[in-house]
């Protein structure tokens, strides 16, 4: 069976150097907030090209606590996408904050400024929507456009609060995504592109008073041990998954490359089919987290591929505005037209660094094989 994704591979790639780490770690006797947490903090801060990198325990506290560190509470209104996981909501509602969402690029699959734009004079008049916010996704590794929305946010005097969920390494007009923003928001859930091998976050952050702000807020507002200055909460990436973290990090820019090796080949070998490609932007470094095509009958093909032992996802079935939870709770300023055209049609393929040429030859046949019936 060749999976969607594939996280015990990226383990076993680097197998000795992790349990190496973990090892060391285990023997050091300190597991919460110690060196390893501290290194990981340095190193990906400076791979990133911020000044600071502080850990959560997940990629939705990471969002919750920047949130809060911009003074987002109850009463005040985020802009975010609707095609996201629902993580980017649920941390909007955790930091008391109501979501406001607006369409995508159909090209990218991220925010688009000009809806975001209109979304934001649409609703500017009325007195139950205070705009405090904006967090724009960097969906399946692709960079939103944050120069346009930048322009936006600053003229509306709103932060801007990047997902980078899934954007590890990914770049625009020569600066990584994570840097744009007031803070970025990071997961190292373990299909990430860089992942752990359990669960854990990070936030990224170039101003010392937010990212003060950030470490007080991760361990219950605390600046002296036990004295809670306001009230915070307990988020801490722990030592075992920061010291695996830290050898991850060394092969994230081969392991990307790859990635786009994958994406080319599936580019190449799909491009006179009835799938349409993911799209990438002039300036912008695609990671790939997810390679992810439209077709119709889409269900039949994922269908078919199952049969045929390959593994697919929907990345993301039914958009946010759509669930349950949400629908009634946040009507639209305007319409999502191109969010909920695409859900019908998105299709996830095998994207991971350690599928084989072979592999990706098999899957792309397969596809092939299906379309032509």
């Amino acid at each position: 069976m060749i999976l969607q994704t594939n996280p015990k591979a990226g383990y076993l790639a680097h197998k000795n150097e992790i349990d190496d780490a973990i090892h060391r770690t285990l023997d050091s006797g300190w597991y919460i907030l110690g060196q390893e947490v501290d290194s990981f903090e340095k190193e990906f801060s400076s791979f990133l090209g911020a000044n600071y990198a502080i850990g959560a325990g997940n990629g939705t506290d990471a969002l919750d606590l920047a949130l809060r560190a911009c003074g987002v509470g109850i009463g005040d209104s985020v802009i975010t996408v609707s095609h996201t996981a629902t993580a980017t909501a649920a941390a909007i509602e955790r930091s008391g904050a109501a979501p406001v969402f607006v369409d995508i690029d159909l090209q990218t699959y991220v925010m688009d400024p000009e809806h975001l734009e209109k979304t934001v004079q649409s609703l500017a008049n009325r007195s139950s929507c205070k705009f405090k916010a904006i967090i724009p996704v960097h969906l399946y590794g692709h960079p939103a456009d944050m120069p346009a929305i930048l322009e936006i946010s600053k003229k509306y005097g709103l932060f801007v609060i990047e997902d980078c969920a899934q954007s590890h390494g990914a770049v625009l007009q020569d600066r990584m995504t994570g840097t744009w923003g007031d803070l970025a928001a990071f997961s190292f859930y373990p299909t990430k592109n860089l992942g752990a091998l359990g669960d854990g976050g990070a936030v990224a952050v170039n101003d010392a008073e937010l990212a003060a702000r950030v470490r007080s807020l991760r361990e219950y507002g605390w600046k002296q041990k036990f004295v809670s200055e306001e009230s915070g909460m307990n988020s801490r990436l722990d030592e075992l998954q920061a010291a695996i973290l830290r050898v991850k990090l060394k092969h994230l820019r081969a392991a990307n490359e790859r990635r786009n090796a994958i994406a080319e080949y599936y580019n190449q070998r799909l491009a006179d089919s009835r799938c349409l490609l993911p799209a990438m932007q002039p300036n912008a470094v695609h990671v790939y987290h997810q390679y992810v095509i439209q077709v119709d009958r889409r269900d039949e093909l994922k269908n078919y591929l199952q049969e045929k032992g390959i593994g697919t996802a929907i990345h993301y079935p039914l958009p946010v505005h759509l669930q349950p939870a949400y629908q009634k709770r946040y009507p639209m300023a305007l319409p999502l037209n191109h969010t909920e055209s695409i859900a019908s049609k998105i299709l996830s393929l095998p994207m991971y660094p350690e599928l084989t040429d072979d592999e990706l030859h098999y899957i792309t046949e397969t596809i092939l094989s299906w379309l032509s019936r």
